[in-house]
């Protein structure tokens, strides 16, 4: 499979995020996180009339200890900057239409570079602002 439609920002052997460019994903059902992240992102390309067996999922206790996002732009284009927790730098990149970004760790801020539409999706249970994130400034360099 032909990873041409995901890019993965990895620093220190970790990995802040994974951009995904939505209309280039393999034919099928793809996943592109790990069994043990927080979040499970994937993509779902399948020809029409295609059905997919019913289910449902089942209920057992999970453990998060962190919150993880994807961001998927619908119209627009919008800025990422990745830095560490400690506020450095790491890199920048845009999120164009049809594509989404996972962040697993680190440092996010956006910034919209065109009017934009984006739907945001993030595990819970949220504990609102002041209990779920830390606002930080950047490092200087």
């Amino acid at each position: 499979m032909s990873k041409d439609y995901k890019k993965d920002f990895i620093y220190d052997e970790i990995l802040y995020a994974s951009l995904i460019d939505t209309l280039l994903v393999p034919e099928g059902l793809s996943f592109y996180t790990d069994d043990e992240n927080f979040i499970q992102v994937g993509s779902w390309n399948y020809e029409k009339d295609k059905i997919l067996d019913l289910h449902y999922h089942l209920e057992f206790p999970r453990t998060s200890y962190k919150t993880n996002e994807t961001v998927l732009v619908i119209k627009g284009k919008i800025l990422c900057n990745l830095h560490k927790e400690n506020g450095e730098f790491l890199t920048s990149f845009e999120i164009r239409e049809n594509q989404m970004v996972t962040q697993f760790n680190g440092a996010h801020e956006y910034k919209i570079l065109e009017d934009s539409i984006a739907i945001e999706v993030k595990n819970g249970p949220y504990f609102g602002p002041e209990k779920d994130r830390r606002r930080i400034e950047p490092k200087k360099n």
